[in-house]
């Protein structure tokens, strides 16, 4: 995996952006501009940690020895219709290449302004278009597996690989790229009336806005809808995916907080923090919303939110 490009700059002590503003930061953060700039990465740290837009992100108070890169320059910021994907008026798909940095809201303002439908869903997730990927980002209107064409990785040997879409193992909140680093992907999505798009895209706003802690210091939902092993009254049926928030509500656990972190009281999947918070109290309030689940439902909640740890803290 040898490089010829010149070293990469590194900032030491960097402070790793996250959602829900607190938590350690990076012992050192690269910000590569293409793959080859990564490439040089990997040989300075094969087991790098990738940074994303940070929005489902806890990192450890001790924070990371771990080189961090952040994929948000250069080519993994650029966007746009592969040349002769859009070139037919009459074609009623457009396929975009989009690097792995670029920001997911704004990709979907973007292709509703120039009538492009399949990412309208998706409004209100924030994250970069890789973390998207990586976690199969979606919600109740959809997910972004829907559009996706191929994806682009590079292992942690640093070769490049191409990944069909039948080749990704897509599923509730998973896709398997976890052990790849996603430089890009390609998506497909549908000509359409953009002032329709427009509409469907306020729809979902105004549902979320409606119904969630937006404007929160959180990572959004903090943990996975689990599917049901056995009926829970009032819950959901054996086989079906019951709602993490609704079990959190009815284990009781609203309003509880552990020092600057609590369970919101308008969506109990939400941990919004305090200015003085810490990242070991939403760990903490985790572990014990955890705990509370269980004991009360039998079930074992599974984290949305990725957490970083520094090895021994």
């Amino acid at each position: 995996m040898a490089t010829t490009v010149q070293p990469i700059p590194l900032q030491r002590d960097a402070p790793i952006p996250t959602w829900f503003g607190v938590g350690g930061g990076a012992d050192a953060l690269a910000t590569p501009r293409d793959e080859a700039e990564l490439l040089a990465c990997l040989e300075m740290d094969a087991e790098c940690r990738v940074l994303g837009d940070g929005a489902n992100l806890l990192v450890h108070d001790a924070g990371v020895r771990e080189l961090v890169v952040c994929l948000a320059q250069g080519s993994f910021r650029e966007a746009g219709p592969l040349p002769g994907a859009d070139g037919e008026p009459d074609s009623e798909t457009v396929i975009l290449r989009v690097g792995a940095g670029v920001n997911l809201p704004k990709l979907i303002t973007g292709s509703v302004r120039d009538g492009l439908g399949g990412l309208e869903g998706l409004g209100g997730i924030p994250a970069s278009v890789g973390g998207a990927l990586v976690m199969n980002a979606g919600g109740s209107f959809g997910q972004i597996a829907d559009v996706v064409r191929r994806v682009f990785v590079v292992t942690r040997a640093g070769e490049a690989l191409t990944l069909e879409r039948s080749e990704i193992d897509f599923g509730y909140r998973r896709s398997g790229l976890g052990e790849y680093i996603v430089t890009g992907c390609e998506i497909e999505l549908c000509r359409g009336d953009p002032r329709a798009l427009r509409t469907r895209l306020k729809e979902v706003m105004a549902y979320k806005k409606s119904t969630q802690p937006m404007a929160a210091d959180s990572a959004g939902c903090c943990f996975k809808n689990p599917t049901l092993v056995e009926a829970i009254a009032g819950i959901g049926d054996a086989g079906a995916r019951a709602s993490a928030g609704l079990l959190i509500d009815r284990a009781g656990c609203k309003g509880l907080s552990i020092g600057g972190a609590s369970v919101s009281e308008r969506h109990a999947n939400f941990f919004p923090v305090a200015r003085d918070a810490k990242a070991s109290d939403v760990i903490s309030l985790m572990e014990e919303v955890e705990r509370r689940v269980l004991d009360t439902f039998g079930v074992r909640l599974e984290r949305e939110v990725v957490v970083w740890t520094r090895e021994g803290a």
